[in-house]
Order: structure tokens, then C-alpha cells, then sequence
């Protein structure tokens, strides 16, 4: 596979073309950024490890007939993903409660609920992601209905596989952020990432934070826990 020019740059990732029009690589950098790019640094070997992580848990996904973007891992920081058209609505499932859900509505984070919860936000780094519902995604066409519908269903069914697999490696899924992709004939595939700046991962016991919010909130041991929760997972899928 012959990478090409560079079609794209985002906060944590590098995108290039391929020599097939249905194929791009994907770069995972160190940068960090928090609060909308308000806060920028740098968290050593983390592109190494969202890489790895997305692609093994997404190779778990598609087993259990959630279609995905992945394709191939090329090297530790680059992967080769079908072309997408990425649907501008960011979706946040909540198990627990945490971060803007605890401050937004002025409950303590640690609130297991009785069920997980969906919220949309508007991919849109200039208005600063806005929360939104079903009817403002169809009013403003960034999905139809029944993409939506999918979206909704995808969403759930991973809920329930990444809580079940980081259980199994003493980890709880607190919440997390997907994407989602059009491919060239229209499916809707889970595209982006799954990783640790992606995802809130509290060690089952302590409650220990093992996600990027020790980098938002200045925790310090960013590396280390970034280090921790990737060794637990390639121990789990290891003893598999």
C-alpha cells in the first residue's frame, strides 16, 4: 500500500491517501488536547497506544457484527481504514456519572445508572460541539432518520461489549465518545477510535482514573495510566 499526500491533520491524528480511492491511512500522534483544543501538551507513547487499542478492540467488534472502518495495522502508530464520509454527530454513552454530565446537571460523578444514557453533540469545532437532539440532527440534515436508528442500535450493542471486556480486565467503561462514517455506498460504520482519550476507564476497585482525564484535570501519571490500562487489555486478549 502506497501512502500518498496528506489530506488532513486533527488534534491526534494525521490522515493520507492511499493508491486506492477506497483506502486511507490513519498517523496516531502524541499531541494531547482538552477542553476544544483550549489545552494543548503532549503524552508520550500515547499515538502508539490509541492506535493499538482501536484497532484490537474494533477487530472485537466487527466479531460481534459491529461493521467498523478498520482494515489492516500497518505499524504501531499507522493503519490502513476504508474511506468515510464522517457523520458530523458525535455520540456519548454514559454508564456513570462523570465529567460534563456531573457538572452540567450538579450531581456528584460516580452515579451508576439504571440504564446507560445517548446524547448527540454537533461535530463542529467552531460552535464548540453543541449538545443536540434527534429532531435538530434531522432539521439540520446531518443524518437521516434512519441512520440515526443505526447509529443508535451500534451504539448500545458496543456498550455493551466494551463494558463486558473491560470488566474482564477489572476495568469499568464509564462513559465514552464514538464516530461514525458513511462508506461510498452508504453504510454506516463505526469509524475514528477507541482508546483512552476517547473513553473514561476507572479501575473497578479504586476508582483509580485511567484515561485522559488525568491529563484535563492535571492529575499527572498520564504515561503511567495510559501504560496500565493498555497492559491490561493485551493481558485479557492475551489469556482469550
Amino acid at each position: 500500500m502506497i501512502q500518498g499526500k496528506q489530506l488532513y491533520e486533527g488534534k491526534a491524528k494525521k490522515v493520507f491517501e492511499t493508491d486506492d480511492p477506497e483506502l486511507l491511512i490513519v498517523s496516531y500522534k502524541d499531541d494531547a488536547t482538552a477542553f476544544n483544543g483550549l489545552k494543548k501538551g503532549t503524552i508520550q507513547g500515547k499515538g502508539v497506544i490509541n492506535n493499538k487499542m482501536s484497532n484490537a478492540l474494533m477487530r472485537m467488534l466487527e466479531k460481534k457484527g459491529i461493521p467498523t472502518h478498520f482494515v489492516e495495522e500497518l505499524s504501531e502508530r499507522d493503519t490502513l481504514v476504508r474511506r468515510v464520509k464522517i457523520v458530523p454527530l458525535e455520540v456519548i454513552i454514559r454508564n456513570i456519572s462523570a465529567g460534563s454530565f456531573a457538572k452540567h446537571y450538579g450531581v456528584e460523578e460516580g452515579i451508576v445508572f439504571d440504564a446507560p444514557t445517548i446524547e448527540f453533540s454537533y461535530k463542529n469545532d467552531e460552535l464548540g460541539d453543541p449538545l443536540l437532539n434527534e429532531y435538530h440532527a434531522l432539521a439540520l440534515k446531518l443524518a437521516t432518520k434512519e441512520e440515526i436508528e443505526t447509529i443508535k442500535d451500534y451504539s448500545f450493542r458496543v456498550n455493551e461489549a466494551l463494558k463486558e471486556f473491560w470488566l474482564s480486565c477489572g476495568v469499568t467503561l464509564v462513559d465514552f465518545k464514538l464516530e461514525f462514517g458513511r462508506l461510498s455506498d452508504g453504510t454506516i460504520v463505526l469509524a475514528d477510535e477507541i482508546s483512552p482519550d476517547t473513553c473514561r476507564l476507572w479501575d473497578s476497585k479504586t476508582h483509580e482514573k485511567l484515561d485522559k482525564d488525568r491529563f484535563r484535570r492535571d492529575m499527572g501519571g498520564v504515561e503511567d495510566a495510559y501504560r496500565e490500562i493498555m497492559g491490561r487489555m493485551e493481558k485479557q486478549i492475551g489469556e482469550d
